[in-house]
């Protein structure tokens, strides 16, 4: 039996604890005021089973009703080219995080081959994510290479 689950709308506060963690492994002590603005939205994308917005997460072995370790992934259409199917549909991979007393088990793999398998049953083409560069090792074993690609952002 896997130690992974699909997260629930009960799970929100504790997904949000976790993308937490791993915003300050990026940017330590990051605020947390966007917490509470993103709940109700986070809450209602886990209780849609149907959605394209998945998270899988294990339970804390020691911690009753927190979670260990989380992963999240959201499919996304994209218009056919010369070298993408027609059927458009990729993933992405953000806020693969694992509570700092809980590493080094396994857990963000164990989560990752579920997120991976929710993207092939949904026909997704390929799967993108940013790598810290802790993370990179995971990833690439996982079948992951760097992509050639240049990304630029503009917030709106």
């Amino acid at each position: 039996m896997s130690l992974v689950r699909r997260a629930v709308a009960e799970d929100a506060e504790e997904v949000l604890r976790l993308r937490q963690v791993m915003i300050d492994s990026m940017t330590p002590a990051s605020p947390t005021e966007w917490q509470a603005d993103s709940l109700p939205a986070l809450r209602a994308r886990l209780a849609d089973p149907d959605g394209e917005f998945a998270a899988f997460v294990v339970e804390h072995p020691d911690r009753p009703g927190a979670l260990a370790a989380l992963v999240v992934g959201t499919l996304e259409y994209r218009i056919g080219g010369p070298n993408k199917p027609p059927g458009g549909l990729i993933g992405y991979v953000f806020s693969v995080a694992t509570d700092p007393d809980a590493r080094r088990r396994g857990y963000a793999r164990a989560c990752m081959d579920e997120l991976l398998e929710w993207f092939r049953e949904r026909d997704a083409s390929h799967v993108m994510l940013t790598a810290s560069p802790d993370a990179e090792p995971l990833y690439s074993s996982l079948g992951f290479t760097r992509d050639t690609t240049p990304s630029m952002r503009l917030y709106l």
